[in-house]
This record gives structure tokens, sequence and C-alpha cells, in this order.
């Protein structure tokens, strides 16, 4: 018989069970095992963890390894310009590769300069090859300024040779200066010219019911436009096709000079003419108008090449011996002897808050520049600026922290790169002396807001709003209501104040009285010629030309100084990525021609229009931007709006 008196274990949850003593005991030894268990578990999962930041580690150091000069030969400094050039590179989204994402190189500019500069003077270097393929652009300054130093090694007497499918106008900037110029035969070069045209989104807008409301002070300040309009003003137009003319009559100028056979003014004006004589062979008319001085494919240009500098049997792909850009930027560091000058770069649009390379997030400049003066023992300091432009009290912050500099006696000099407009010029007026090039893109002056409401929009779906107001402000704005004429008067009398503190800080700067200011300002954008006219800039230059003018302001010698960039490193997540990519890129072939060159473009006018709603509904503060700057830069558009295109893509499955 069973003894019914007996414990009995219960099963109910999975586990023994018991009600006396000793089965109280055999639960703790579950207690025990399980606690083991959790801890094995731990270690475990602390192991993969080990091992995965190892892996990464070594995976980091193999693909950011920089051979030293020993590692280089002698051949030709192969410069593959497969991306943009810009003065600060964005940092990339980690691991972005990995996820299949497109990604674009930017190269650095005063790298790219580095690197042609140590190759004019150096013996291993036997020439230069300039792989235009998949080049896509930079501003009109950053070109003169790589043009500039091909021509300084062509004078020193080492050939100079360029190669590309298809030329735009920017490369075939670069490509001018070249002492041979190629083209594919399938190929040749079409030039577009300055200007283009511009989206205009006031009858989307409507269509929606979007409320845009606009504060301005400018004449000429048309960023806000494409919201309220359907076309360009008037004002707008003037001012662009002046900007723009000059612009382009300096490119032409540009190409005259290093290529003074070439028929260029003629090419521009007739181009179907050119092309219809050689029965619509472009590059024949490219020859025919001595833009190019040879047809040929990549392997006959490679066999050229390697005639000059010798054959390389290891890299049959290229066929030449070469010397990499990476290895030899690496090889070529920059002086660290003498007394320090600091560059503080303002680059890309200037925004509120933190953020990494490649935006000018005032926070972060403000930061870097004051750790500088408490880490560094600088004798003066040179601000880079390469901005549009963008919030108005990010691009004050960016000052007072230069006017730390000012009030500790260190000199300021102002480099303005390829664009230092609008909010670009603001932090601009810290300076001392300010130097530019002849086709910088500079001015701007005046501010505006923009508060986007949508009470039609909601009107349209039935959805009204009600609620308690307690003063006339309450509630305001409101983007579900609208706005109120009280607050509209506030925030443009507001924008008003901001535009008078603008005036006010150049007419300071720059020796002018206020009433100066507002008739060369209006939001009106100028090139640094004129600029240099109007009293906007002092001197002509480059960023060389900028820190020697600082180190003698100092009282120092230009030849003993060096420069300590003060701006924020990447992560070595970023670093990863950026390695990351540029091996992947190693794979990727060359461009293609004119209908490969729009189907970029229609990728980039996707995402200016994702970046245009994004600006709009998410302004935020007062602006100082550039819009005429827009279309002068890299021809694949901002890397920003590029990569909200992908979110796109990548959200929808695409």
């Amino acid at each position: 018989m069973t003894d019914t008196t007996a414990p009995q274990p219960s099963f109910s949850d999975g586990r023994p069970s018991f009600t006396d003593g000793q089965p109280r005991r055999r639960r703790g030894g579950w207690r025990l095992v399980r606690g083991a268990w959790k801890l094995l578990v731990a270690v475990k999962d602390l192991l993969v963890l080990i091992l995965v930041l190892l892996f990464f580690a070594v995976l980091f150091a193999a693909l950011t390894a920089r051979p030293g000069t020993k590692a280089i030969g002698s051949g030709a400094l192969l410069l593959d310009l497969d991306g943009s050039v810009v003065e600060q590179p964005e940092e990339p989204a980690a691991f972005a590769a990995l996820s299949g994402q497109a990604t674009t190189r930017q190269f650095r500019l005063r790298d790219v300069l580095r690197a042609i500069d140590t190759a004019r003077t150096d013996t291993r270097v036997k020439a230069v090859v300039l792989d235009l393929d998949q080049f896509s652009g930079a501003y009109p300054a950053a070109l003169g300024e790589m043009a500039d130093a091909l021509v300084r090694v062509r004078q020193s007497g080492k050939p100079v040779l360029a190669y590309a499918t298809a030329y735009t106008d920017g490369s075939y900037r670069l490509a001018a200066a070249a002492s041979e110029v190629w083209v594919d035969p399938m190929g040749g070069a079409l030039f577009q010219g300055a200007g283009g045209t511009q989206l205009y989104y006031k009858g989307l807008i409507d269509k929606l019911g979007v409320n845009t409301h606009v504060y301005r002070v400018g004449r000429y300040k048309s960023f806000v436009e494409p919201y309220t309009r359907a076309d360009q003003s008037p004002d707008a137009r003037a001012a662009s096709q002046a900007l723009y003319g000059s612009l382009m009559e300096q490119w032409v100028q540009g190409v005259t000079r290093v290529r003074p056979k070439a028929q260029v003014a003629r090419f521009l004006a007739d181009p179907q003419a050119a092309v219809l004589a050689t029965g619509g062979d472009v590059a024949k008319a490219n020859v025919a108008m001595g833009l190019v001085d040879r047809l040929g494919d990549r392997i006959a240009f490679n066999k050229r090449v390697a005639a000059l500098v010798g054959g390389d049997s290891t890299k049959p792909a290229i066929g030449f011996a070469n010397i990499g850009y990476d290895a030899w930027v690496a090889a070529n560091p920059m002086s660290t002897t003498g007394d320090a000058i600091g560059i503080l770069t303002v680059a890309g649009n200037i925004v509120d808050g933190e953020g990494g390379p490649g935006t000018a997030a005032g926070d972060t400049i403000a930061k870097a520049m004051l750790d500088g003066l408490a880490t560094n023992k600088l004798k003066a300091v040179v601000l880079r600026v390469d901005s549009p432009g963008g919030s108005a009290l990010a691009s004050e912050r960016i000052r007072l922290a230069v006017l730390e500099a000012k009030k500790r006696g260190l000199p300021i000099v102002v480099s303005m790169g390829g664009l230092a407009a609008s909010g670009g010029y603001w932090v601009s007026t810290a300076g001392d002396t300010i130097f530019a090039e002849p086709n910088t893109i500079t001015g701007s002056i005046g501010i505006f807001g923009i508060i986007p409401t949508f009470e039609a929009t909601l009107a349209k779906i039935g959805v009204t709003t009600d609620g308690v107001r307690t003063t006339p402000l309450s509630g305001q704005p409101d983007v579900f209501a609208g706005t109120t004429p009280m607050l509209d008067t506030i925030l443009q009398a507001g924008i008003e104040h901001g535009y008078r503190e603008f005036i006010g800080r150049v007419a300071s700067a720059r020796r002018m009285t206020p009433a100066r200011v507002d008739e060369i300002g209006q939001g009106r954008v100028w090139d640094g010629g004129t600029a240099r006219q109007l009293g906007l800039v002092d001197r002509f230059g480059g960023l060389g030309d900028a820190v020697a003018e600082a180190a003698r302001r100092a009282k120092l010698d230009p030849a003993k100084v060096h420069t300590v960039y003060l701006e924020k490193q990447p992560s070595w997540a970023a670093q990863l990525a950026q390695a990351w990519n540029d091996s992947e890129r190693d794979d990727e072939t060359g461009g293609g021609d004119a209908f490969a060159r729009i189907a970029l473009q229609q990728r980039a006018i996707v995402g200016q229009v994702l970046g245009d709603m994004k600006r709009l509904a998410s302004g935020g503060s007062i602006q100082a931007r550039c819009l005429e700057c827009g279309g002068l830069g890299p021809s694949t558009g901002a890397v920003s709006d590029a990569k909200l295109f992908d979110l796109v893509l990548a959200r929808f499955g695409l």
C-alpha cells in the first residue's frame, strides 16, 4: 500500500516541491546550481565581448596601418580622387559600409595640397597622375588652389597627366593644369557652367495646407524663397546672375591661363556646333578645340604613364609604378617644430549644440578653441572658415570663443576657404585680417527665421483646435492653430534686432558705418574679388598665407612655426568605418559618361528635397544661411542630405 502520509512531490511549476526540511535543503542546492549557471553565462558573454573587441581592434589596426617612408618606392603619385574635396570631411556613420549603404569619400583639402606640393620636390615621384573618373567636385576656390599646386609640379619639370571618361566643370578645372589631358574615346567633356535650377515648394506647401511664417531682413536674403514663392524673385535673380557670372568668368580665365591654346570660350558659347562638326563625337570635338590632348582608354593611358615612370608587374590593373595617395600623405605629415599657430576650423553648416567633424557645431568648436588656449602654447590663431552659415546663436558662440584668444593678446587672422557666407561671415568678424581667394563665396549679411504651422492641414482632415490662454502668448508659437499677429510682430522685431547686431559687428570689424554695411549687406552674396573691393576682405591668399601673416603679427618667423588644428578628433569607430569604406572603394571601377552622371544627379535631387523638408521642419532658431552657395560645391550635394536619402531607402527596403 502507498503511504499517504509521506511527503509527495509537486511538478506544477516544473521543479520538485516538498514540505519538510530535507527537501528545502535540496531547494537550496537548486539555487546554487542556477547561480553557478548564471555566473558561467556571464563569463561566457564577457569572453565573447572581449573577443569581438579584439577582433575589431586588430581590424582597425590593419585597415589604418600607415606605411612609413621606407615603403614608398619610386613612380607616379596617383591621385585617385573618387569623391569630393572639402575643408573638413564629415565623420562617416560607424559600420555604414557593413550595412551596404553607399559611401562617398571626402578628401581633406590641406592633405591634397600637401601631397601635391611634396611630390614636386621629392625625387621618388617621377610624375603626378590624376584619375578624375569619380571626382564629384569642390568649391571654386579649392579647385583653384589644387590647380595652382599642379602647375607648380609642371614648372618643376615633372609631367602631370589627367584621365577621365567624361569631364565635368570641376574635374576639367583640375585636368586643365596637367601637361597631358586624356579622355576616353567613348566619353568627352561638356561644361554646364555655374548656375542651374532651384527647387521651389510653394505649390506643394499650399496643397498640403502648410502655413509658412517667414521673418527676415535682407532684400537679397533668398534662402526662404523656396518655401514662399513658386519662382525666383527679381532681386535674387539679379544677385545670382552677378555672382555666377563672375565665378564663370574666373573659371574660364583659370583654364585659359594654363591652356592658352584651348578654345574654351568658343566651346562654351556653341558646344552644339563643335560636336556636330565631328559627327556627334564629343571626344574628337574636345581635341579639335584644344581642350584634350589625347584620346585613349584606361589601358592606353596606363601604358603611356608606364613609359614615363616604369611598369609595376605586381599591379597589372594599374600597369605603372605608382605611389598611393594615402600612403604618400601618411609618409609626409605636417611639421611639428617651431612655435604653434592654432587653426580653428569652421566647416559645414553652423548648428547649435555639439557635433562631429564636417559640421560647425557651436558648442563643439567653442570648446575646441578654449581647450586649445588652455593646453597649447599658441602664439596666434587662424580661423579657417568654409561654411554657408546656419544658426546665428551658434555663430555668435563661436565668435565669442575666438575673441577669448584676442583678449589674451593673440593675433587673429581669418582664412576663408571656398565658402564663408552669412553665419560664416558672422564668425569672420572676430579676425584682425581676412584672407580669401578671388572666387571665394562670401557676404550674405542677413538673417531669417521660419516657422511652419499646420492649422489648414489639420482642417482638411477634420481636426480642429481649442484651449485656454492666460496670456497673449500662451501656447505660441502654436504649430497646430497658427501664430498670432502679436507673436509675428515680436518675432519680426527680433529678426530686425539680430540684423542690426550683425551689421554692427561687421561695421566694427571692417571699420565701416552701419549704413554702409547695410548697403552692401541685405543678404547679397559676393565673390571674393568683389568682396575685397567692397572692403569685406583684406587680402587674397590661401591658408598658408594666413598662417604666415599670423606669425608675422606675433613677431615670429613664418618659416619657423607649425600649425595645431583645434578640432574634435573622430572616434575610433568612425576611423574604422572610414578605413573600411576606403578599402571597399579600392575594388570600384571607373566612372561613366554623361548619362551615368545624370543618374547620380537624380539621386542628389531627391536627397536635396528631403534635406529641404528637414530644414523647413527643424529650422528652430534664427538663421544666417546662404541659398546661392548650394549649387557651387561638390556636384553630389550635401553629404547629410545623401545620408538622409539612404536612410529613407533603407526604411522602405529599397
